[in-house]
């Protein structure tokens, strides 16, 4: 079983995180390796706070499960979180990362990178549109963290998003086991600063 770290709004969402970490125990689906980001000063530089999340705070994880809710985009915390799972580490190499949006973001679209994913969790679509613009994705995923969507334009990199009512037990499993497999060999886009601060701006 892979080790995830699983990032989130605290404060919205952690009644999901709960879910499915108690889900996941069940079904022995992941081991949780999550570690609450602790106060880490602003004015530290992008390297220390990129080092210190990727080597203490997903210390030993390998995919990054994040859980996209209406404010998840706005936080820096989760901004750090998502650029240290990307993050090639001294101690801890880079993450695979899925991304899974929450109800209440109202969204039933999905970007599914991996062949075995489309046949298995979404059979029912039988023609897959590609999308090259960023104005597409921001329409399509208007929750979604901007260096998410920096990432699903860049060729290469696979990030699978689905919807939280798609999750089961098989679902999960490949998605994890295809961000696992494909984690050190992703060109992940890093360009975009790291976020200062919380909010829409």
């Amino acid at each position: 079983m892979h080790r995830v770290f699983v990032s989130f709004y605290h404060r919205d969402d952690q009644h999901y995180k709960d879910c499915l970490v108690e889900w996941a125990k069940e079904n022995d689906i992941f081991i949780d390796g999550s570690v609450d980001t602790g106060d880490i000063p602003d004015d530290w530089d992008d390297q220390r706070i990129r080092e210190t999340i990727r080597d203490e705070y997903l210390r030993d994880t390998s995919v990054t499960i994040l859980l996209v809710g209406p404010n998840t985009r706005h936080r820096k915390h989760v901004d750090w979180e998502i650029y240290s799972s990307m993050y090639d580490g001294k101690i801890n190499k880079r993450s695979g990362i899925v991304v899974v949006m929450l109800p209440e973001t109202h969204c039933d679209d999905c970007h599914i990178p991996y062949a075995n994913e489309k046949a298995q969790i979404y059979p029912e679509i039988s023609s897959w549109v590609h999308v090259d613009s960023r104005s597409e994705y921001e329409r399509r995923y208007p929750d979604m963290p901007e260096r998410i969507i920096d990432n699903l334009l860049k060729d290469g990199v696979k990030i699978s998003v689905t919807t939280w009512k798609k999750l089961t037990p098989e679902n999960l499993r490949m998605m994890l086991d295809n961000a696992y497999n494909n984690r050190q060999t992703q060109p992940y886009d890093l360009s975009r600063k790291m976020r200062r601060k919380n909010g829409n701006y």
